[in-house]
């Protein structure tokens, strides 16, 4: 997926959608039991069906949905005809999207998907989005490196790579070699994250996910699971409760 391009695909591991767009709105907190957890909330408005690609005639089923919204001045004519059955008031998606599945979907062209019909409260997610771009970076904060010594005469070495390349063999410098260069803009995912609150028009997950504010975010759900597991507290008991089991597993037979 690349933010320039107007279409991509996300592969969708279940039947079912299982997947949302939205885009970064702010972070914040909350306690779950006494556990403090680091939110990020997330605008997702409804989805709006903009096209279904069939197996007999694109090799794949895949719903391609649309979110967002962009006046018709800032989009192409050719996109305009594309998107004209999903659009409104001369509105348009700002971002378009694929959706695979494995069968034919239930929904149809100008359907609504919202976040409350895919998700709730305790499903675990996975967060996909382009990372902050941070320009042109040495290779000491683009790749961690400890820098040259400080010491004996080294007046300007501080930040700087070393040798980069062997002598006679194998005679130049290998391919992917960690050095200086643009650094961010790449697409993260970021796994294991748990869904906290769902509004109408907003999604609050843990922790922090990537990007900028504004930017497109694809939230892709993994399993369900329950918001107690997020309590520090709880999750000790239950290790315990697993390590109580064993012994008297063990004892048991030994007797």
């Amino acid at each position: 997926m690349n933010r320039v391009r107007c279409f991509g695909t996300f592969f969708c591991d279940f039947k079912n959608m299982n997947t949302i767009l939205g885009t970064k709105k702010k972070m914040s907190q909350t306690f779950v039991g006494d556990t403090r957890v680091p939110l990020t909330v997330v605008n997702v408005g409804p989805m709006v069906v903009t096209h279904i690609k069939r197996e007999e005639k694109d090799g794949y089923w895949a719903v391609q949905v649309g979110f967002g919204e962009k006046r018709a001045k800032l989009t192409s004519k050719q996109l305009q005809g594309h998107l004209k059955k999903a659009s409104k008031n001369k509105k348009f998606p700002r971002f378009v999207r694929e959706i695979r599945v494995e069968k034919e979907p239930k929904v149809k062209v100008g359907d609504q998907i919202q976040v409350s019909e895919v998700f709730k409260v305790g499903d675990v997610v996975q967060v996909t989005g382009v990372s902050k771009g941070k320009g042109f970076a040495g290779v000491i904060k683009r790749w961690g490196f400890a820098g040259g010594p400080r010491t004996h005469g080294q007046s300007d070495r501080q930040r700087a790579p070393g040798s980069i390349g062997q002598g006679t063999d194998p005679g130049r410098v290998w391919k992917g070699k960690k050095m200086p260069g643009r650094m961010g803009t790449d697409t993260v995912t970021v796994k294991n994250l748990v869904v906290v609150g769902i509004d109408e028009n907003e999604l609050t997950v843990s922790g922090p996910v990537p990007g900028a504010p504004k930017g497109l975010l694809i939230i892709s759900k993994i399993r369900s699971g329950k918001l107690s597991d997020l309590d520090e507290k709880t999750v000790e008991v239950e290790m315990q409760k697993e390590v109580e089991e064993e012994e008297e597993k063990k004892e048991g037979e030994e007797k």
